[in-house]
């Protein structure tokens, strides 16, 4: 991975950044309990690809973790609030290492991601808010800026204090992670699954996909999280980032990980070498609290928007978010509440909201399989969805009995609301529930056309993203490993 005698160096997940921390090599300790290992390898999989959640490397070969000045108390007791960035700093690379994760040679430093991950009271659940880079906001001191400047303007502390000014939350802990050590890290799983809806050609990060479901190497899996050339660009990014970061948590938890002492010391191991923290002594008992989370315990964000294509006064392309709404998902959040739950409306109270407005297309992912003998239906009704913008990842299969006359959306507990906007686009459909986990639409011989999508009533105004949720088992593809 690195040249020989080359400093280690890095990027982060979703772009570049700098900086490996050579750390010096001790001798392991005996393994503890299956239930410690597995507490171990939560952590050690979000903090690799951009989150910290819900594990320690107690049991691993003991490390001394980077450390960084970002001015953060972490609190004795309680929920957390956790800042995670990565830095695009571009200069500490050699050129070899810039031309092969194609890079360009731009000094200066910027976070390229950003999420705040916040920990429960109870430290039993896990939210992960994904802060989109290009957004307009004002910096401390600096005036009105993208928040990704924060870091080139003033390092880990303006950064922390930009974040805690647009969010309202206070930030308890701070995490720097680097991209080499990613690739690292995705490698020593054996890489990863994912599945794009749609095409993806990017001669910037040298990635391309067809639409589908893909096993990814470390190089190609940085090149997925970071590409922007997709229709919503830096959101499209952020749900890659959320996939991949749900892929490596799903495949470091399987039985092929957990029963390789070598494969588990390797993960955990890449992972620590990736990370620089404040403070410096929180990690490893932070994770003795963390027992009993799961995947289906972490749950993605997205920051709610009123403009996707800001024009700055500066003559750059940014976002903006929907400042009330935004701050209303983060009182519920730092108050432990679902960061989706649907506020009660301000204007238009005679119009009741439905229960599907907050929840866009493009956030939600749909299996389709043929339920009749007809030849090409389910692929005539993928194409139909991922027309309209749902993601569709795979072919479409065939049901277990083709003997469907009427056409079904199936879906599993949690799923109720993204389940009924696919059967409003799906003339006479049916709801089910059912036990299994995601949405499934099983077509019948009653072979219904997809509604087209219809252009706002008002095409001139700016769309905007709503704070809708995806657990991290939500994102993982069928096929994952």
């Amino acid at each position: 991975m690195r040249d020989p005698g080359e400093e280690d160096a890095g990027v982060l997940v979703g772009g570049d950044a700098y900086g490996g921390v050579k750390l010096p090599s001790r001798p392991r300790r005996p393994l503890k309990s299956a239930k410690a290992r597995r507490r171990n390898v939560i952590l050690a999989g979000l903090m690799s690809t951009g989150i910290l959640v819900t594990t320690g490397v107690v049991w691993a070969t003991p490390r001394q973790i980077g450390t960084v000045d970002a001015g953060v108390t972490a609190p004795s007791h309680g929920a957390e609030n956790i800042l995670l960035v990565g830095i695009d700093k571009r200069d500490d690379l050699t050129r070899q290492q810039q031309n092969r994760l194609k890079l360009g040679r731009e000094a200066g430093q910027r976070t390229d991601t950003m999420m705040v991950i916040h920990l429960s009271e109870d430290h039993r659940r896990v939210t992960v808010v994904s802060l989109p880079r290009d957004t307009w906001t004002a910096i401390p001191g600096r005036g009105d800026h993208k928040i990704n400047s924060a870091y080139q303007f003033g390092g880990p502390k303006l950064t922390k204090q930009t974040v805690e000014s647009a969010t309202g939350l206070q930030i308890n802990r701070y995490i720097e992670v680097n991209i080499l050590g990613f690739i690292d890290v995705v490698d020593s799983l054996g890489g990863v699954t994912v599945c794009t809806p749609v095409s993806i050609n990017d001669p910037k990060t040298g990635l391309n996909l067809p639409a589908g479901t893909h096993q990814l190497r470390g190089m190609q899996a940085l090149g997925y999280a970071r590409t922007r050339a997709t229709a919503r660009s830096d959101l499209d990014r952020i749900d890659r980032q959320q996939q991949v970061i749900s892929a490596l948590l799903n495949r470091a938890l399987s039985a092929d990980t957990l029963a390789n002492p070598g494969k588990l010391a390797s993960f955990v191991n890449s992972t620590l070498s990736t990370v620089k923290v404040d403070p410096d002594d929180g990690l490893i008992g932070l994770a003795t609290q963390l027992r009993d989370v799961s995947l289906d315990d972490v749950k993605f964000a997205e920051v709610p928007l009123s403009d996707v294509d800001f024009k700055a006064p500066t003559g750059e392309s940014a976002v903006l978010w929907d400042k009330q709404a935004a701050r209303d998902m983060f009182t519920r959040i730092n108050a432990d509440q679902d960061p989706a739950a649907t506020p009660t409306p301000s204007v238009t109270p005679s119009k009741k909201p439905t229960a599907t407005a907050s929840l866009a297309p493009g956030r939600i992912t749909v299996e389709v399989k043929n339920g009749t003998t007809i030849t090409g239906l389910g692929a005539r009704t993928k194409d139909a969805l991922v027309a309209y913008g749902f993601k569709v990842p795979g072919k479409a299969g065939n049901a277990a009995e083709p003997d469907y006359a009427k056409t079904v959306v199936r879906y599993g507990e949690g799923d109720e609301a993204a389940a009924k906007v696919v059967a409003d686009v799906i003339p006479g459909a049916e709801l089910r529930k059912t036990d299994a986990k995601g949405i499934e639409v099983i077509v019948g011989r009653d072979q219904p056309k997809i509604q087209k999508r219809q252009p706002t009533a008002t095409p001139s105004a700016k769309p905007s993203v709503t704070a809708t949720t995806k657990t991290a088992m939500q994102n993982i593809c069928k096929k994952q490993s």
